[in-house]
């Protein structure tokens, strides 16, 4: 520093701040100190441009997929999310577990995550325990894990574990659901498929939403995975798909994987070598996840192929090769294949085709308010005749019914359901 007071006192202070200043990387000089956050014993290196929420202080909080988020807490009993989410993006959500132990706290391992390895998978997330700090970490990523493992690994345990706002642990107890009046069918007498008035939106609702909209509706879809599916689903299990069903409700599930080429979802592509290897990687992981929320075999599965560029041939076949593969394996493996796509897209160009597995049943999607299933002039009436039809005839909007407000897509049903 003797070089800097001399040219102090020739310069000026102010002139060899500005020398030092030019002499400095811009990198280093531009580049933010990464924002920190603690939580439960974890310190969490935040990137930036990613939001944080704390799910306990905000508990209408949607656990959306499609942005870069950190997520801290439990989601309350029922989240706001917007009706259609699809595609990933890197995001984390560490969700309490109950307290750790005095036995995990004081065997605190503070590399204990930066050895952690992604694998890719079908569904791109990751879960995971961190049983030191009693926590569950949930991530989601894009086209690959990469970028969310490098968050993970420069997460660190700490010694300190603040205490949590009860509110972190609301899902802890039971919520009640009003007992219903109306009983669901017998299961020997039931039939394959439902005709009346349908709704999907991003996440399952709460039970108690579900207990509340059921005397305006009969039919609900359900998101059950996918590498596309927008949004976390903190609700859906077993027990819940087995208590709607006891509601009386009939289910549509639907999977969303990998896109098309010439989608919009840059980040969610199968490519046209891939096309028919995706399509059975997207099916066998379809069936996984409805055997785990007990959906039996016999019942649909709709596959969400969203909007694409028809007139763009390659994709075309790319497409109709993936879906092919779909149909065929879910096929194999006895489950219903159906398919939901626009009516100028995916689902013309089903009705069109020859030489492919088609779909058993079809959900197509046309918003022009007009509830008729069978009276679009885009499908033949030949095409997927009587009870093999759902249309999507509006788009994202917000109902209340029983008290409850949710945001939907509305639906006309005369097809395949559970």
């Amino acid at each position: 520093m003797p070089h800097a007071a001399l040219l102090a006192g020739l310069l000026g202070t102010g002139m060899v701040a500005t020398l030092l200043a030019e002499a400095t990387p811009a990198a280093a000089r531009s580049a933010p100190a990464p924002r920190i956050v603690e939580y439960r014993g974890l310190r969490i290196p935040v990137p930036a441009g990613w939001e944080v929420h704390r799910l306990d202080r905000d508990p209408d909080r949607c656990v959306r997929l499609d942005r870069n988020a950190l997520y801290l807490g439990t989601p309350g009993e029922q989240p706001d999310c917007p009706a259609r989410l699809v595609g990933r993006t890197e995001t984390l959500h560490v969700e309490p577990r109950g307290e750790p132990s005095a036995r995990r706290r004081a065997a605190v391992r503070a590399d204990r995550l930066a050895r952690h390895t992604l694998r890719p998978g079908a569904g791109n997330e990751v879960r995971f325990a961190v049983p030191e700090a009693g926590v569950t970490v949930n991530g989601s990523y894009g086209d690959s894990p990469e970028a969310l493992q490098n968050v993970i690994r420069s997460i660190r345990l700490t010694g300190s574990w603040p205490a949590e706002p009860p509110a972190a642990f609301r899902r802890a107890v039971p919520q009640p659901v009003p007992d219903l009046a109306w009983r669901p069918p017998s299961g020997t007498g039931e039939k394959r498929w439902a005709r009346g008035r349908g709704f999907d939106t991003c996440a399952a609702p709460s039970l108690r939403a579900m207990a509340a909209w059921r005397r305006a509706y009969g039919i609900a879809n359900i998101y059950i995975g996918g590498a596309a599916r927008g949004c976390a689903q903190p609700n859906l299990t077993r027990s819940w798909v087995r208590q709607t069903r006891r509601m009386g409700y009939r289910l549509i599930p639907t999977y969303v994987g990998l896109q098309a080429p010439c989608t919009k979802f840059k980040r969610h592509r199968f490519t046209a070598r891939d096309a028919a290897a995706e399509g059975a990687a997207a099916a066998r992981d379809a069936a996984r996840r409805a055997r785990l929320l007990g959906i039996p075999r016999r019942k649909p599965i709709y596959f969400d192929m969203e909007a694409y560029n028809s007139r763009d041939a390659s994709c075309r076949n790319a497409v109709l090769r993936f879906l092919d593969s779909w149909t065929r394996t879910l096929r194999a493996r006895r489950y219903v294949p159906g398919v939901y796509s626009s009516v100028g897209s995916g689902i013309v160009d089903l009705g069109r085709a020859r030489g492919i597995a088609k779909p058993r049943a079809i959900w197509y999607a046309r918003w022009d308010g007009d509830d008729s299933v069978y009276a679009d002039p885009a499908l033949p009436p030949e095409w997927w005749p009587p009870h093999r039809r759902i249309k999507q005839y509006r788009g994202p909007h917000r109902e209340r019914h029983g008290g409850v407000t949710i945001n939907i897509d509305s639906n006309s049903v005369d097809g395949r359901v559970y």
